[in-house]
């Protein structure tokens, strides 16, 4: 989170015994840093804990790069929302559209459809209230759809797109393989259902089936919920995988 220090320079300052944002600020002199950066760097450091304190979620997701965002996980946590999308099939550009916007906050599920709940002032609502957004492959895929299907929509927040964490820690294959690989299931109803099987369930419904949409929603809620799980799991992994731990465990701090 400051200019010029990576993974490389991370690791050496927990070498060091810096493990927090107290321990950096609290050090008189750090090899490495002059007086005057060291001094530059603690007021980024006091705004970042003011803007913590705050729950400025937005603030952190301009911040860190993206593929950071992992690590704001915990923090905001609390008030992270899962989000899957099911379309038509098509791109927006060719006749494409969002069939189903599913959401889910660790206790409840909600689903926006077309037709009947699925507009963008819902969509902001509904964002409105989170701070934390996860998906799996959403940065490539659902986001983007939504931002080219629905005008004054917007996505401020910290985002953990589990495909890239999955990536980062050497997993192979989707999401329906993660789950498997993590022991996760689905209801027997929906297993083996995949994003083909939703563009026909939702031409089923569009052409009057109850049953089909009530199937697709199931699908989607799937896809949603486990996603919370997912992160849990995936965080912890990512963090490890780090080494901080090692320092934490060692007494260094």
């Amino acid at each position: 989170m400051l200019e010029g220090i990576g993974e490389k320079l991370e690791k050496q300052l927990w070498r060091e015994g810096i493990l927090t944002w107290e321990d950096f600020t609290n050090a008189d002199q750090l090899p490495g840093f002059s007086d005057e950066r060291k001094k530059s760097f603690d007021e980024a450091l006091f705004r970042n804990k003011s803007e913590l304190d705050a729950g400025n979620a937005g603030y952190f997701s301009k911040k860190l790069k993206r593929r950071e965002h992992w690590r704001l996980y915990d923090s905001f946590k609390k008030d992270a929302v899962c989000l899957d999308i099911e379309t038509n099939g098509f791109q927006p550009n060719s006749g494409g559209y969002v069939t189903v916007v599913g959401l889910y906050n660790g206790y409840d599920y909600k689903s926006l459809v077309r037709g009947e709940n699925l507009t963008a002032e819902n969509i902001r609502k509904e964002l409105s209230q989170y701070k934390c957004l996860i998906t799996f492959y959403g940065a490539a895929f659902d986001i983007p759809f939504l931002l080219r299907s629905f005008s004054g929509i917007e996505f401020n927040i910290p985002h953990f797109d589990l495909c890239f964490g999955v990536k980062r820690l050497g997993f192979q294959g989707g999401l329906k393989k993660l789950e498997h690989d993590l022991g996760i299931e689905r209801d027997e109803a929906i297993v083996g259902l995949d994003g083909y099987d939703a563009v026909k369930l939702w031409e089923s419904a569009r052409k009057g089936s109850t049953g089909a949409l009530e199937k697709l929603i199931k699908y989607n809620r799937e896809d949603t919920v486990n996603l919370m799980q997912i992160a849990n799991i995936l965080y912890e992994r990512l963090k490890h995988s780090t080494g901080i731990e090692e320092y934490l465990t060692c007494g260094v701090a």
